[in-house]
């Protein structure tokens, strides 16, 4: 019982941080692949370095106050932000699967970043522009990494474990980036967000109750639970949304 416990949190925390890096690292990847392609990869590739030292710094400074923190506020605090979090990523996943948002396509974030950084002219020595985007695409980006590391590895008490998927995720993620280039596109996005948001939003649920007293029976056995419970509702979600729209069509004239 004690294993198939231990095993059930283990692998929704390495699934759940594994999405997390790999959506990220695309998003990331994307903007840099335009930038280094449009001005140069010189400064690009300084602005993803500067990106990386201060989130190094941020998790330094940071980072350890977490473990100070008493653990049933530590699992409130990190549940309500895993709630948020994944919540937001569900939701839109949900209207772009039911047809009520534009999906995400990297081609076309690609293109448009292209488009405007060549509105611009290029620098001859160090370009500002290239940095500058190269550093908020990674920053942002490596942040809400950082942020799924920290929240679900420390309330798993796995951070080495979190951290190390992560890594593990990000190398994969760059190796086929820098051998596929653009082919990343074809990456299927707003599933493995669906996919993120589900499991960020189970761990929120399960760690919300967890910092309120809840004894949840069998532990963390009811993680695994949570996942089923929120699949079937996103699928029934899914399925209402695109079931009103066509409705709303076949009475439009």
């Amino acid at each position: 019982m004690i294993a198939t416990t231990v095993s059930s949190g283990v692998m929704v925390l390495v699934v759940a941080v594994f999405l997390v890096s790999c959506v990220e690292m695309v998003e990331a990847l994307t903007i840099v692949l335009a930038v280094g392609h449009t001005r140069g990869w010189r400064s690009s590739f300084e602005g993803v370095g500067a990106a990386l030292a201060a989130l190094v710094v941020l998790v330094a400074l940071f980072g350890p106050a977490l473990v100070r923190v008493p653990l049933a506020t530590l699992h409130l605090f990190i549940g309500v932000i895993l709630l948020i979090f994944g919540m937001q990523w569900l939701r839109k996943a949900i209207l772009r699967s039911s047809g009520l948002k534009e999906k995400n396509d990297e081609d076309v974030r690609y293109r448009s970043t292209v488009a405007l950084l060549a509105d611009s002219t290029p620098a001859t020595g160090r370009d500002s522009v290239a940095f500058v985007v190269a550093f908020k695409g990674v920053f942002l980006e490596g942040l809400e990494v950082v942020i799924a590391v920290i929240t679900l590895g420390t309330s798993a008490h796995r951070l080495g474990l979190a951290s190390v998927v992560a890594a593990i995720a990000v190398i994969l993620v760059g190796a086929v980036g820098a051998l596929v280039s653009k082919q990343l596109s074809k990456v299927p996005e707003n599933a493995m967000k669906m996919g993120v948001g589900i499991l960020l939003t189970s761990y929120g649920t399960f760690w919300t109750g967890e910092g309120l007293k809840v004894r949840w029976p069998g532990g963390d056995v009811w993680l695994l639970m949570f996942v089923g419970i929120y699949v079937v509702v996103t699928l029934v979600f899914i399925v209402s949304l695109r079931r009103s729209d066509a409705a709303v069509l076949e009475v439009t004239p």
